[in-house]
């Protein structure tokens, strides 16, 4: 397509604005308003509200911070068990005599 110039805009949300869209969306869905048109009007795809929804679906706002600091947590966790797993490794290299 000449001419087009295709933007893909990406947002983040914050678990506060993502619980704060479903419940937007659940009232919008319990007026009888379509999945597509909550969508649009929210600003996501279809595909994102799913996911949000699964995700979040239920959770209060306390428990959604909970979830991403442990998220984070978790993270930083297994980084530092992969870390010590490396240095093991280099140190029985060593060990043996192979380097």
């Amino acid at each position: 397509m000449k001419g087009v110039v295709w933007s893909m805009a990406v947002k983040r949300f914050t678990p506060e604005q993502i619980i704060g869209k479903l419940r937007e969306a659940e009232v919008e869905l319990a007026k009888g308003a379509t999945i597509g048109r909550v969508c649009k009007k929210l600003e996501i795809t279809d595909h994102t509200y799913y996911r949000w929804r699964t995700e979040y679906g239920g959770m209060r706002l306390d428990q959604a911070k909970r979830l991403k600091e442990l998220e984070a947590e978790n993270s930083r966790l297994k980084k530092i068990v992969a870390d010590q797993a490396l240095d093991i490794a280099i140190l029985k290299e060593a060990a043996s005599g192979n380097y």
